[in-house]
């Protein structure tokens, strides 16, 4: 790669800092989020362990003599290491010979294989996860608002700039996947649809040499991508199915199909959030379902950005998910972790961020700035019913929206900050 042509990334410092600590570092993720690109710009020297040429000669040179493609000034890349297993024993018993921290560089694709692995590596080798590029990383977003300085209550009131209607929509279609960010607005929704194709096609039938039921595969990423940012269980799933395909599929397939989409990274969902165990308000232990990116989700219902203009409600729920996939990348850079919140009086929250020390944030997520007030209400509604139950309330009470001009501070304490002006 040329580095000077390299964009940044906000996983970029965390990768330092692993190379700092542990001997190794694996970095794991979609496939197609910029793994390699990151990877090989943190490296001196690299082994392509999927490399075609010479009929991928690569790969059987490292399961005949793991320890030869080990050699290499560090730290030395090992792309695509899953597909020799026993690369990470190896990894793992070099970096304890040499003693050495930051000699390897590991990247998982999307479907990491530990059959054969001996030793878990913990202590040895750090474990990184990778996320398509969030709308900083991408320069679609001003960055005039920081995450971390907002979840400590503090954020700037400032005009951000008009966004439409038509722009948000075409950033979702194209989602955060760097090999698009070039492509004209009309073709970005063709990546992510091969992405799919090549999940489905080629991976899913390599986890174990299981034959598996495609038409079924897809059926179940229909309903997935129906019922995107939502707290659907297995069950609701397989009645969607039902429903809205007139096909059946059962539990037991149900539940395989969705590991097979989670060890690809094919999904990311949010897990849920107890403000306090002394709280008496009962918590529903359901994650939200999500897609790595919501350009996946578009890309299975076959949506434009026409198409979601014209579905506002289904536009809804994929802003949502554009949202939360920021918000992850942002807080994790500090520390933070997201959730939802959403117990049994039908309260809910969007998105929670918990810090590192406790303290908790309430995000609220809505398209248009019609709706901000309604959120904002919503936000107080719930910080109130929490503190009354016993539990700890939320320090910051934020609206993300997709169509205001500016940041600012409600006289009620309830920050609003566009998604575009955001930033780690």
């Amino acid at each position: 790669m040329i580095k000077s042509e390299y964009m940044p990334r906000l996983i970029d410092p965390m990768v330092e800092r692993y190379l700092r600590v542990f001997g190794a570092v694996c970095i794991e993720g979609p496939k197609w989020c910029g793994k390699t690109w990151t990877s090989s710009y943190h490296s001196r020297s690299e082994f392509l362990v999927g490399a075609a040429e010479g009929n991928f000669q690569n790969k059987r040179l490292a399961e005949m003599a793991p320890s030869i493609v080990l050699e290499g000034e560090t730290p030395r890349l090992l792309d695509e290491w899953q597909e020799v297993p026993q690369l990470w024993d190896a990894v793992r018993a070099e970096a304890d010979k040499r003693a050495k921290k930051g000699q390897f560089i590991m990247t998982g694709s999307s479907a990491p294989n530990y059959k054969g692995v001996l030793h878990s590596g913990a202590g040895r080798i750090g474990r990184l996860r990778m996320y398509p590029m969030s709308l900083f990383e991408s320069q679609d977003s001003s960055g005039k608002v920081s995450l971390q300085d907002l979840c400590n209550g503090e954020a700037p009131s400032v005009m951000t700039g008009e966004v439409s209607l038509k722009s948000i929509a075409q950033l979702i279609i194209r989602g955060g996947w760097p090999g698009n960010l070039s492509v004209p607005p009309e073709d970005a929704g063709l990546l992510p649809k091969e992405y799919l194709h090549a999940v489905i096609e080629d991976d899913a039938p390599r986890i174990d040499g299981c034959k598996r039921n495609i038409a079924k595969m897809r059926l179940l990423l229909r309903s997935l991508a129906r019922n995107e940012s939502t707290t659907a269980t297995n069950k609701r799933l397989k009645a969607d199915i039902k429903a809205k395909d007139d096909e059946d599929i059962d539990d037991d397939t149900v539940t395989t199909y969705l590991n097979i989409f989670a060890c690809r990274f094919l999904l990311c969902n949010q897990e849920p959030f107890a403000p306090s165990i002394r709280s008496s308000v009962r918590i529903k232990q359901a994650e939200k379902r999500h897609f790595a990116d919501p350009s996946l989700a578009c890309a299975i219902l076959n949506l434009s950005a026409d198409g979601l203009i014209a579905d506002l409600n289904t536009m809804g729920f994929m802003f949502e998910s554009l949202c939360e996939r920021d918000l992850r990348i942002y807080a994790e850079t500090f520390g933070g972790k997201l959730y939802h919140y959403q117990d049994y009086n039908n309260r809910e929250i969007d998105a929670v961020i918990e810090l590192d020390n406790g303290e908790w944030c309430a995000f609220e997520i809505k398209l248009g700035a019609n709706e901000i007030e309604a959120a904002a209400q919503s936000l107080l509604s719930v910080k109130n019913e929490i503190a009354k139950n016993g539990g700890k309330p939320p320090k910051v009470l934020c609206v993300i929206c997709g169509l205001s001009n500016a940041a600012y501070q409600r006289s009620d304490g309830v920050f609003v900050v566009p998604v575009t002006a955001l930033k780690a």
